[in-house]
């Protein structure tokens, strides 16, 4: 298994040497993930830092681009984002292999 791989040179994401088509919000999202597996992202700072806006109104679009990217991920790869009860979400380390030079994650 080689897990879940990003190339932002490339801008392209592959789990277990199956490239995943994503959108660009969806490819930013899951390589900001990526760059700190483990910790947990609140859903204020991921509009933040992804969609590089201050939150305003509902937050509850990061769950549909969430759901969106689990589904696309697969139901074998899909609690590699862990959700964090009333928080938000993080990376689950122990199913991210080491970084590979120029690959995040």
């Amino acid at each position: 298994m080689n897990g879940l791989v990003v190339d932002c040179a490339i801008r392209r994401a592959s789990i277990d040497g199956r490239q995943l088509t994503l959108t660009g919000m969806e490819f930013e999202l899951i390589t900001h993930l990526a760059a700190y597996p483990d910790r947990v992202h609140t859903r204020r700072r991921l509009m933040e830092l992804v969609w590089q806006q201050a939150p305003m109104g509902d937050l509850r679009t990061v769950d549909a681009h969430i759901a969106r990217l689990r589904r696309k991920l697969g139901p074998d790869h899909r609690s590699l984002i862990r959700t964090v009860h009333r928080i938000g979400y993080a990376l689950n380390p122990q199913l991210v292999p080491a970084n590979r030079s120029g690959n995040t994650a």
